[in-house]
């Protein structure tokens, strides 16, 4: 009899993790490996945030400090969210995780009862469905298809709803696919949950600031005010400042959700790094100039790997409106076999000997939930990348 709990038996470890050390491990073999399944940009964190780390240091700002943030960063946050998103919060209405992973994890196990319902919009970030299985709820998948942007749609959302429904979670744009929700198509999911009363949103805006040519973001609760009372918005400060180690996260809803959310970190965790804390209140009071850049660079790689797959024979790689990744169909490729021998019979296989064969580590897409696509990230260099689609041109036009 195995002493391991059956609730970790529902859970499977994080394959785009598993992918990143695979291709580590090749790497330090010697081979000549591009990693392109890692989700964090390539850039160096903003010197006036390193600098406020260190001051922070010698500050003495080294010990405890309130489980679910400094009094200081939530008055931050609260400003942030007045300023880019025209969302009014109290101190009291904000937590502070370690990394936004911890805020979704804390208000999916403060909330969740056996039986409850999650929907999650497929493709999704593989976290999603473990963590709701980990609280004890039930994940309900909705595809979101190509065809469709990989969004979903109100009708689609609606047929999803039973009384066991418990949250919504939106990730916009998305991780893996870049998609979007614009103004129109967030109203007419939230005239939906409007109907719906039992049903509460959690808002990915993590990709916030990632947007690109015309897109405009938009978060739910700032398109239906009525439906604040029942939403937490979680950000954080990894993807639009480059602070993915320093783990800071955050989130924004009813005062009862957030009392009960720092219940459960009290006895878990308990308060973030006191000197990322500190770094990340420099990142949202300082010069905003980095975003900009940043989004200006994000841009570009976008268009060269969404062109330089689009060249390949069998991929077509949609354009995606925000985040860092592509989200390729590699339809056309199911049953043709590799010139080192393997079936692609489906999009693991695909990555598996992309990956033995040239070089290139991706993700594949069932670990999205959307076959049979990939996902590329695009945090990398320009001749990275460039290399990279080379590879997968070939790879592509040798199968037979």
């Amino acid at each position: 009899m195995s002493f391991l709990s059956q609730t970790l038996a529902r859970v499977k470890p994080s394959p785009t993790i598993a992918i990143t050390s695979r291709a580590r491990e090749l790497a330090a073999e010697g081979r000549d490996i591009i990693g392109l399944s890692a989700g964090e940009p390539d850039f160096d964190t903003p010197a006036h945030i390193r600098e406020a780390a260190k001051a922070a240091i010698d500050a003495g700002h080294t010990r405890y400090t309130a489980v679910d943030g400094i009094a200081e960063l939530k008055r931050a946050i609260c400003d942030k969210f007045a300023r880019e998103n025209g969302l009014d919060y109290a101190p009291a209405q904000v937590t502070v995780g370690t990394g936004g992973k911890q805020v979704l994890y804390n208000a999916l196990m403060a909330t969740l009862n056996p039986g409850d319902e999650v929907i999650i919009p497929a493709p999704y970030w593989v976290g999603y469905p473990d963590m709701v299985l980990l609280a004890g709820g039930t994940p309900v998948m909705v595809e979101g298809a190509m065809q469709n942007g990989y969004r979903i749609t109100p009708e689609q959302l609606e047929a999803a709803i039973t009384p066991r429904t418990k949250w919504l979670i939106l990730n916009s744009p998305s991780n893996p696919s870049g998609a979007g929700y614009g103004i129109d198509h967030m109203r007419a999911l939230t005239q939906v949950l409007m109907r719906h009363p039992q049903v509460w949103v959690l808002a990915d805006d993590i990709y916030e600031h990632l947007v690109f040519d015309d897109f405009r973001f938009v978060s739910p609760a700032q398109v239906e005010p009525g439906l604040k009372s029942r939403t937490l918005t979680m950000n954080g400060v990894s993807k639009a400042y480059a602070m993915t180690g320093w783990r800071i996260g955050y989130g924004a809803g009813p005062q009862d959700l957030i009392r009960a959310m720092a219940k459960l970190q009290s006895q878990s965790t308990s308060n973030p790094c006191s000197i990322s804390q500190y770094a990340a209140l420099a990142a949202l009071q300082g010069s905003q100039d980095y975003i900009a850049e940043s989004r200006a660079v994000f841009q570009r790689r976008r268009d060269l790997v969404v062109a330089g797959l689009n060249a390949c024979p069998g991929i077509d790689c949609p354009v995606p409106q925000g985040a860092f990744y592509v989200y390729p169909s590699i339809a056309a490729l199911i049953g043709k076999t590799s010139a080192g021998g393997t079936l692609i019979a489906d999009d693991e296989a695909f990555a598996t000997a992309l990956l033995n064969e040239t070089g290139v580590a991706v993700v594949f897409g069932a670990a999205f939930g959307l076959s049979p696509h990939f996902r590329i990230s695009y945090a990398a260099s320009d001749a990275v990348l460039a290399d990279a689609c080379t590879r997968i041109k070939t790879f592509c036009e040798g199968l037979r």
